[in-house]
C-alpha cells in the first residue's frame, strides 16, 4: 500500500484500475450509478473527474452522495471501501505462516488433505477461464486455513498439508502477479518457499525458486531470473523432469531479457528434450503438459529478443491449438503476437489481433496481458500516423491508460 495515502484512497484507485477504467470512465460510472433525482444534482462531468483525481490522491474523502455512488459502481459495500481498518479487497497475507496460531492437541482429520487437494485443482481450472480477481480472496483464506491446520497436525498429515499450503501460496502469488499486485505476489511467493522448505520437499523448493524467477521476469530483472533458476537446478540429479522443465524454460526467459539468444535456445532445447519424460502426479506445474508448451516459451522469448518475424511464425502455429476455455492465456498470447506483428510491421493483422486481445482483456482483467499491450505503441513507429495506426492508438488507449 502506498505509505502516504489513506487506505480508502488506495482502495478507490486500485478498484478502478483493476476494472481497467480510466478516471474519465470512473466519472461516467458514478453518474450512471445515481438515481434520476441525484443525477440532476451532480456537477458537470469535468468536475466529477477532478473529484475522482482528488479522492485517489487522498486530498479529501468522498461524502454523500459519492460514497454511495462508488459503492454501487464497484458493487462493494461502503464499509469495505471506506473503513480505515480494512483488509485489502484482494486478500491478506501473514508475514510468515509460522505466525499463525498453533494448537498441537487438536486432531486434524486426514480427509482434509483430499478436500483441499480437490479445491486447488478446481481453482487451477477456474483460473484459465476467470482470471485472477474472482479467485484471490478464496485462495488466500484457504491457504491460511491450511497453514493453521498444518501447525495442529502431526506426521505425514502435517507434511501433506505443508505441501498443499505451498501449492496454495504459489497459486496466490501467481494470481496477484496476474492482477499486477507485485508486492503481494512477492510476499506470497516467500510463503511458498518457506512452506516448501518446511515440507522438506526438494521438488517444491526448486519450483518455489522458479516461481520467484517468473515474477522477476515480469519485472524485467534478467540477472535475478538467471540466478534463481540456476539455484532451482542446483540439485538437478534429484529433480523430476517436470521440475527441471519449469526451471529451464524460466532460465531461458532470463537469457532472453539479457539478449543472449544462444543460451536462451539451449535451455529451451534442454526443456523440450525432457517433455516426454514427465510422468509425475504432482498437481502443480502442469502447464508444461499443455501442447506446444516449450514453443510458447520460445515465441515469448523471441519477442523479448526482438526476433519478431520468428515470433509471429511461432504464434501462428501455436494459437490454433490453445483450448478456447483458456481465455486469459489466449489473451496474453494474442497480445504478444500483436506486439510482434506491430514491429514487423503488419499493421492490418496487428490491429485485428489487438482487437481480439482487448476483448479478452475486458473479460479476464489480466494486468499481465495489459502490460503486453502497453508495449505495442512503441512498436508502431513506422505506421503510427496512418489511419489504421490512429485506430490502433484509440483502441489501446481504452485499456492502457
Amino acid at each position: 500500500m502506498t505509505a502516504d495515502l489513506p487506505a480508502w484512497a488506495v482502495r478507490l484507485r486500485d478498484e478502478r484500475r483493476n476494472r481497467l477504467w480510466p478516471q474519465r470512465e470512473m466519472a461516467r460510472r458514478l453518474v450512471e450509478a445515481a438515481d434520476e433525482e441525484t443525477r440532476g444534482r451532480l456537477p458537470a462531468r469535468e468536475t466529477i473527474i477532478r473529484r475522482v483525481k482528488a479522492y485517489e490522491a487522498g486530498h479529501n474523502q468522498p461524502g454523500d452522495p459519492y460514497r454511495v455512488l462508488y459503492a454501487r459502481a464497484f458493487r462493494i459495500t461502503e464499509a469495505e471501501l471506506f473503513q480505515e481498518e480494512h483488509q485489502p479487497i484482494l486478500g491478506t497475507i501473514p508475514t510468515t505462516v509460522s505466525s499463525l496460531p498453533v494448537s498441537p492437541d487438536r486432531c486434524v482429520a486426514p480427509e482434509l488433505v483430499d478436500y483441499f487437494h480437490l479445491q486447488l485443482l478446481s481453482h487451477y481450472a477456474a483460473d484459465a477461464f476467470l482470471g485472477p480477481r474472482h479467485l484471490i480472496g478464496t485462495v488466500v483464506v484457504q491457504c491460511q486455513s491450511i497453514a493453521e491446520l498444518a501447525g495442529q497436525a502431526e506426521g505425514e498429515v502435517r507434511r501433506e498439508l505443508l505441501r498443499l499450503g505451498a501449492g496454495f501460496a504459489a497459486f496466490a502469488g501467481w494470481l496477484y502477479q496476474d492482477a499486477g499486485v507485485t508486492e503481494q505476489a512477492a510476499l506470497w511467493l516467500n510463503v511458498n518457499l518457506e512452506m516448501a522448505h518446511r515440507a522438506q520437499d526438494v521438488q517444491l523448493i526448486s519450483h518455489a525458486l522458479t516461481n520467484k524467477a517468473m515474477l522477476a521476469a515480469d519485472l524485467g530483472d534478467a540477472s535475478t531470473v538467471i540466478d534463481l533458476t540456476a539455484a532451482a537446478l542446483s540439485n538437478r540429479s534429484r529433480l523430476m523432469p517436470k521440475t527441471q522443465v519449469l526451471a529451464l524454460q524460466q532460465g531461458a526467459h532470463g537469457y532472453a531479457l539479457a539478449s543472449d539468444r544462444a543460451r536462451c535456445d539451449a535451455l529451451l532445447d534442454e526443456a523440450a528434450a525432457l517433455i516426454d519424460d514427465i510422468d509425475d502426479d504432482r498437481m502443480w506445474g502442469n502447464a508444461c503438459r499443455t501442447p506446444n508448451y516449450v514453443e510458447i516459451q520460445r515465441a515469448t522469448c523471441y519477442g523479448r529478443l526482438g526476433l519478431n518475424v520468428e515470433a509471429v511464425a511461432l504464434w501462428d502455429q501455436i494459437l490454433p491449438s490453445v483450448p478456447t476455455t483458456a481465455r486469459r492465456d489466449i489473451g496474453v498470447f494474442l497480445a504478444r503476437q500483436g506486439v510482434a506483428l506491430a514491429a514487423v510491421p503488419e499493421p492490418e493483422r496487428a490491429t485485428e489481433v489487438a482487437r481480439k486481445a482487448i476483448e479478452l482483456l475486458r473479460q479476464t482483467g489480466s494486468v499481465r496481458q495489459r502490460a503486453e499491450l502497453v508495449a505495442m505503441p512503441t512498436r508502431m513507429n513506422a505506421w503510427a500516423n496512418t489511419a489504421i495506426g490512429q485506430e490502433m492508438t484509440e483502441m489501446l488507449a481504452s485499456v492502457t491508460q
